[in-house]
């Protein structure tokens, strides 16, 4: 992935940042998304939100349910559908592996960022991820605040 900073047309449009505390992601893949032409336009605009939504494997294509684009207000004629589902673009090996992931080993497919590449291509990261039971966030949440305490403790001391 190309660094924020060196590159002009690379851009964060949504992150999912309650993914990673809700799910135990094991691996991720970057996906292309079928746009129109409005939707691009709000992207770059910024206004959209990934963190309700989450990716299925449905009659052999990869789709993108519940994420929110919002509407572009330049676009009389051709406006789109603020929540409509969106396929992805994934080869078909990338296919079949999320499509086992899913149905054989019970995992969730979950978008973590959309972003804008170097080229300027609307990509998505999806998670492939195991969600979390409460005990685990639990432990997540104990293991972040003794790593602050400790970085504080190291501060004052040292």
């Amino acid at each position: 992935m190309a660094n924020a900073k060196s590159d002009p047309n690379y851009k964060v449009v949504a992150e999912n940042r309650r993914a990673r505390f809700d799910y135990a992601i094991e691996s991720d893949l970057e996906c292309g998304i079928m746009l129109e032409g409005s939707e691009v336009k709000s992207l770059r605009a910024g206004g959209t939100n990934i963190a309700e939504s989450y990716a299925t494997v449905d009659e052999g294509e990869l789709w993108l349910v519940n994420s929110y684009i919002a509407p572009y207000e330049q676009a009389r004629m051709f406006k789109h559908e603020e929540r409509r589902r969106r396929k992805l673009l994934v080869s078909r090996k990338e296919l079949s592996d999320l499509w086992n992931a899913t149905q054989r080993k019970g995992m969730t497919l979950v978008p973590l960022v959309m972003y804008f590449n170097h080229r300027g291509k609307a990509k998505i990261k999806i998670g492939i991820a195991k969600g979390k039971k409460n005990h685990d966030k639990r432990e997540a949440q104990a293991q972040r605040d003794w790593s602050r305490q400790k970085q504080r403790l190291l501060k004052e001391h040292g």
